[in-house]
Order: C-alpha cells, then sequence, then structure tokens
C-alpha cells in the first residue's frame, strides 16, 4: 500500500484545508484520528480476550462503525462528516463518564479528547484523512513495524512546530540513557515529564528483549509510568504506548510537580525514572510552595530535579538530562539541590554533550546526570562526549546517531582519565574525562561544570534559540546576584 509515503499523502490533502495552520495543528488532526484507529484494533483484541468487554465509546460512535468506507456510498462525507465529528463525536467523548474505578485503558479516550480539536473544515477532504488512516492494517506486524517508522517521523517533525519542540529528545540519547540504566522487569520505570514516549518506547524496546513467557508479558505491560502536561504530546504518548503493545497505558494527563514532594508514599516511588525535564521555563508560586524552601526555585528543572530526590525507590537509578546552568549554577536553590543529591545519592556519572544534539532547533548545552540512590557520593566522574569525526556539528540532516555513544560505551566499561592535548606549553591542562572526588566537588561551591569543551565555536542560532539561551543565562546570572544580595543584607544587619 505504500505505507512510507503516508505522511506525504496526508500532509498534501491537509494543505488545501483552510482550517489546518501549521505543523502542530496538522499533527494534532492527524494523531486523533490515528489514536481512534489504534484504539478501535486494540479494542477488537480486547473483545477477543475478554468474555464481558464492553466499550467505553457508544456504539455508533466507535470508529468501526462510522469512519469505515465500505465503498457503498453511505460512509459520511462533506458537511454530513464534519456535523457528527464536531456536533456529536467530540462533544460524546469530551463528557464521558469516568470515575475512580474506570480501568485506565478506557479512561484515557475522555482524558485524550479534553482538549483536542477538530481544525479541519472540508469535510470532503476530512474524508480522504480518515481513508488514508484506515487504510493501515495495524493487526500485519510488517504495517505496525513500518508505521512505528512513520509515527517516529511525526514525533521529529513536533521539532519544527514552534514550542512543540520541546517533547522530543533524539532516540539514540533516550537509547543510551536507558542502555545505561539497565532497566529489568521487575523495575517501575518513570518519566514525570514524558512528552511523546521517547523514554518510555525506548525503555519497552530494551525490555522486550527480556520477555521469556506470559508472566513476563504481564510485568512488561505493567512496567512503565509517565505524566505529561500538555494535550497534544499526551495524545501522542497514549498513542505511542498502543503501538508498542501496552494494553493500558499508565499516562497521565497532568502536572507532576502540583502535589506536595513530602506527602508521596513509597507506592509512589520508582526503581528507575528517566527523562528530559522541561528547562528554562518557571512555575508559579503555588507551585513552588509544594517544595521545601530550601529547594524552592522557579526553574522548572531545578523543581524536578527535587521531585527526582523524593520519588526514587532506594538502590534506585536515574539519568537524566540537564542544561549546563544546573551544572555551574551556585544560587542558593541550586547548591542546595545540588547537596541534596550528593549527600542523598550516588552521582556517579556526568556526560557532557555537544550543544548541538538537539540541533538544528536548539543550541543549548546539556549533560546527563547518571545517579543511584545506594549510598552518598564519593567521586563523580566526567566524560566529554566530543563531535564524532566528520562533523562539524549535529543538524537536521546530519543528526545524532546510536554508534556516536559508541565512544562512551566503550569509556563506560573501562574508566580512565583522558587528558586533552596542551596548545602550548603555557595552557592551563585540561581534561576529556576525569575523577573528582567529593571534597574536590565542595571546595569548588558545588560547581559541576567540569571536563566541557575548551574551545567554542561561534554558532549564530535562529532569533527564538538565542532568545531561550540569553534568558537561561540570565535566570542564572539573577539568581546569583540575589544570593549576592541576600549575604550583604545579612551583613548589614549584623553591624
Amino acid at each position: 500500500m505504500g505505507i512510507g509515503n503516508i505522511l506525504k499523502r496526508l500532509r498534501d490533502i491537509m494543505r488545501n484545508d483552510d482550517g489546518v495552520n501549521g505543523d502542530a495543528q496538522r499533527i494534532e488532526q492527524i494523531v486523533w484520528i490515528l489514536f481512534l484507529k489504534v484504539y478501535d484494533a486494540q479494542e477488537e483484541l480486547w473483545e477477543l480476550n475478554e468474555n464481558d468487554y464492553h466499550s467505553i465509546i457508544p456504539e455508533e460512535l466507535r470508529w468501526r462503525n462510522w469512519a469505515v468506507d465500505n465503498k457503498d456510498g453511505k460512509a459520511l462525507t462533506a458537511d454530513d462528516l464534519l456535523n457528527f465529528i464536531n456536533n456529536k463525536l467530540f462533544p460524546t467523548l469530551k463528557k464521558l463518564d469516568v470515575n475512580e474505578n474506570t480501568p485506565k485503558k478506557k479512561a484515557i479516550v475522555k482524558y485524550i479528547f479534553e482538549d483536542i480539536n477538530n481544525y479541519m473544515k472540508n469535510g470532503i477532504l476530512l474524508r480522504q484523512v480518515i481513508n488514508e488512516i484506515d487504510s493501515i492494517d495495524f493487526t500485519d506486524s510488517n504495517e505496525k513495524h513500518d508505521f512505528n517508522e512513520i509515527y517516529e517521523t511525526m514525533l521529529k517533525e513536533l521539532q519544527s512546530a514552534g514550542s512543540a519542540g520541546e517533547f522530543y529528545t533524539p532516540r539514540p540519547v533516550t537509547n543510551f540513557m536507558v542502555e545505561m540504566v539497565k532497566p529489568t522487569l521487575d523495575d517501575k520505570v518513570a518519566d514525570f515529564a514524558c512528552g511523546t514516549g521517547g523514554f518510555l518506547t525506548s525503555t519497552l524496546d530494551y525490555l522486550d528483549k527480556q520477555i521469556k513467557d506470559l508472566k513476563d508479558r504481564d510485568k512488561y505491560n505493567d512496567s512503565i509510568y509517565g505524566i505529561e502536561k500538555k494535550s497534544l504530546p499526551y495524545l501522542l504518548c497514549v498513542t505511542n504506548m498502543l503501538f508498542h503493545n501496552i494494553e493500558d497505558p499508565n499516562i497521565e494527563h497532568k502536572n507532576s510537580l502540583t502535589k506536595n514532594v513530602r506527602d508521596y508514599s513509597q507506592n509512589e516511588k520508582y526503581d528507575v525514572i528517566v527523562m528530559n525535564p522541561p528547562y528554562g521555563g518557571a512555575e508559579l508560586k503555588t507551585v513552588q510552595a509544594n517544595f521545601p524552601a530550601e529547594l524552592r526555585g522557579s526553574e522548572t528543572a531545578d523543581l524536578f530535579m527535587t521531585l527526582i530526590l523524593y520519588r526514587l525507590k532506594n538502590n534506585g537509578r536515574v539519568a537524566i538530562i540537564l542544561p549546563d546552568g544546573f551544572l555551574f549554577g551556585t544560587d542558593n536553590t541550586k547548591t542546595n539541590i545540588k547537596k541534596k543529591l550528593l549527600e542523598d545519592c550516588n552521582l556517579h556519572t556526568i556526560i557532557r554533550m555537544p550543544s548541538s544534539v538537539f540541533a538544528p532547533y536548539t543550541s543549548i548545552t546539556t549533560n546527563i546526570l547518571f545517579f543511584d540512590k545506594t549510598q552518598k557520593t564519593s567521586e563523580i566522574w566526567f566524560y566529554r562526549m566530543d563531535m564524532p569525526e566528520g562533523y562539524k556539528n549535529f543538524s537536521k540532516t546530519k543528526p545524532i546517531k546510536n554508534e556516536h555513544f559508541d565512544c562512551v560505551r566503550e569509556w563506560w566499561n573501562n574508566r580512565q582519565e583522558i587528558k586533552d592535548e596542551k596548545i602550548d606549553e603555557e595552557s592551563t591542562e585540561t581534561y576529556k574525562a576525569k575523577k573528582y572526588l567529593i571534597d574536590e566537588i565542595k571546595n569548588l561551591n558545588y560547581n559541576l561544570d567540569l571536563c566541557g569543551y575548551p574551545h567554542k565555536e561561534e554558532i549564530i542560532l535562529e532569533p527564538k534559540e538565542l532568545i531561550a539561551q540569553y534568558q537561561e543565562k540570565r535566570a542564572s546570572l539573577n539568581a546569583e546576584i540575589d544570593r549576592i544580595l541576600e549575604e550583604v543584607s545579612k551583613l548589614l544587619e549584623e553591624e
């Protein structure tokens, strides 16, 4: 059926519809239709395997009863189709009766449609889109595999859809992080800002190789947990989980930061946490109040880092992406978070990634922090991941690949210090990889900006990315100024 061209065909159809404006709306339009198609295919399996399965979707609104075109001239189209979707389908799904006893695999239908819209205004074009998506056979393993690739392409396209770009982390990065924390089928794995589910799907791909029997399959189905605040990535994530044969996706649509961190029970803690939290943004004072005063900041990355410390089980493992601002930040909040991290956990490895890993959509330099809750930190290894040979920068046409982490994997299993070549006799000695003892870190006032890039090439950024980078730097500098002013004020009060 030429499934590889489906995105192009859908894009070409939607270009002629006046209601769809931009990539983000186009993808949202595709995915809510896709979700209903995938959900209907999943319901067919539930009906076979469960004796008394009843759909939460009213019978006339199920995909099989309105979307399928039997080529008999009776399929809804044009104004009849638009009227059905806008005045019947959407209002009903948004108001489905859901309570605490509703199985999650049913409740997700309401949660997904609460904040989703139908943008298309041309019912004939909408029928064409529905027919294209209905032509995919999700019971065919080959087509399902092919569509996974197409789905991944759609997630990448979000990067060029304005602010939606924050939802996607390059798959080689998520694969590497999951590989290093080594989840097992006995672990509960979480991502508290899961976006479209990249870390969770990398986890599922890693766990799939461990399945040997039906008991393992049950563990697999119950292995992951995610939270996503925004409606479009939440929809993408749930659909992503269904693609990966998770029958009852444990994905919640809410803000992870709205509960007091001191109120989490042991049952709400996790063995493995892998994530790339949003950074550069700020949360309201009411949200900040959910954190201890000494760990309370406005930056989202700081709050997520603290959240992890409260939701990690003993002996649990974490891999998290954080910007340089967290490493070198010396304001009270960042310093206190780093103190707590090093006291409560074993921060054993920090991988410094090139600034262009997320290019061309952002050039903010990021790092992967690996730690576990086994003991307090005694030493930290730093490793700088340089650009591979032949690459000046990663880009849309030359993105980061799985094999680019091979040098890190090799070093990881045979750790040793690596010195940079000195430019001349007078230059300071620097390192590509080095171990620092905890006392050295304390003497640096918890500055973790070590084994960084000795030479910075000038990169001309897009205006939005330049603004984002300056906003991050300004937030860190403002916090440092506030800290100094606070110390000066205290000194003046003592006089």
